[in-house]
């Protein structure tokens, strides 16, 4: 028999289970149970392709109170696997919605669960890791013994390249004019890094991360952003060497959080899996060059190792977590290149990180310039 209304649960690998009640669209879904500690923006989470493959414990309480609006999607679909709340509200109260958040979910095939113990589960999550798991939205006790057989062995976004589910399939242009121009790889990009870029007057590129060197030159960019993106960073193929002829090229590149990580492997540092990872938006961050400190938005399972940043070759860490001393950016001596492990388009602080574009957009005239003056020269 079921229990009462609490029909569904989330199975962990190590065999927890945490019951709760189902809404959204009513299935069985693999995936890595993770957790965000964002207090808002529970359609960006959902949206966000960085989350692809993962069951989401929102850790703030109340969930669905402003609905959902189309103008608030990151990008073209939700990419969580599932989501875990404690409250969620089926009554929305907000001018813009269009929908509930339990409709949205079942528009587009995501299961949720209500009623959970979110503090007991991130707490377990924050102890043991982000594991395996299966998120069932209907399931009987008798059958929770095979349940926890099959999360021990369930999918997770480690074990495949998840970049090339996200990624887009053909290049296409934000807009016909602008300037400079700047050429996106994409990894999982956000709608909100390219309106960063729109509103700062540039012209962007957008290009699947499969993109060769070659392909990018001929676009004739200003200048090269990666975008954020899911998964394990060496799973992605090829892209880190891309990232590697670019820089050398002498390019202005701006990498973001997944692009931050491929930036790394490209200089031969190397990267490793977090505990339970970085995901919120209220993770502080130190600039090592003036001390500053920022609050950022963060979501990502792995880390640049700052012992592998080869400091012979000019590469240094700029910028250190203060919860953890992890890698939160890197920069270089000469090239016109620096990264963020950190999403400046998320808006924590919420202006915190917003002067990262204005400094990439200054990079990439300033070399252009420089460029310009040396072939006048010539």
């Amino acid at each position: 028999m079921f229990a009462s209304q609490r029909a569904g649960a989330l199975v962990l690998a190590d065999g927890r289970v945490f019951r709760g009640t189902p809404f959204g669209a009513e299935r069985t879904v693999e995936g890595e149970a993770v957790f965000t500690t964002t207090m808002t923006g529970y359609q960006e989470v959902a949206t966000d392709p960085s989350f692809r493959g993962q069951i989401v414990c929102m850790t703030y309480p109340l969930i669905g109170n402003y609905g959902v609006n189309p103008q608030d999607d990151q990008s073209r679909q939700p990419w969580i696997s599932g989501m875990i709340v404690r409250e969620y509200c089926d009554e929305p109260n907000y001018w813009r919605s269009t929908s509930t958040l339990g409709d949205y979910f079942k528009a587009h095939d995501v299961p949720a669960l209500t009623g959970v113990d979110t503090r007991a589960l991130t707490r377990h999550v924050r102890r043991e890791g982000a594991m395996p798991a299966v998120l069932y939205s209907r399931i009987a006790d008798e059958e929770l013994p095979e349940a926890i057989e099959r999360a021990a062995q369930a999918w997770t976004p480690a074990q495949s390249n998840v970049v090339a589910d996200v990624s887009i399939p053909e290049t296409f242009s934000s807009s016909v004019d602008g300037d400079p121009h700047i050429v996106l790889i994409d990894c999982g990009v956000k709608n909100h890094i390219i309106e960063s870029l729109t509103e700062r007057g540039a012209r962007v590129t957008v290009v699947p991360f499969s993109a060769s060197a070659p392909e990018i030159r001929a676009l004739g960019p200003d200048g090269v952003l990666t975008s954020p993106g899911p998964g394990d960073p060496e799973l992605v193929d090829g892209t880190a060497e891309v990232v590697g002829e670019i820089i050398q090229s002498g390019t202005p590149y701006f990498g973001v959080c997944l692009g931050h990580q491929l930036l790394a492997l490209s200089i031969g540092a190397t990267t490793s899996k977090l505990k339970f990872g970085h995901r919120g938006g209220n993770h502080p961050v130190k600039n090592l060059d003036d001390g500053h400190v920022r609050i950022t938005a963060q979501n990502h399972g792995y880390q640049v190792d700052s012992r592998s940043v080869p400091n012979e070759l000019g590469w240094r860490v700029s910028e250190i977590n203060l919860n953890d001393g992890s890698v939160e950016g890197l920069a270089h001596e000469s090239l016109p290149v620096f990264s963020v492990q950190y999403h400046p388009e998320g808006s924590p602080g919420p202006e915190d990180s917003d002067e990262l574009f204005d400094r990439f957009i200054a990079l990439v005239n300033t070399t252009r310039e420089a460029r310009d003056g040396a072939e006048a020269r010539r």
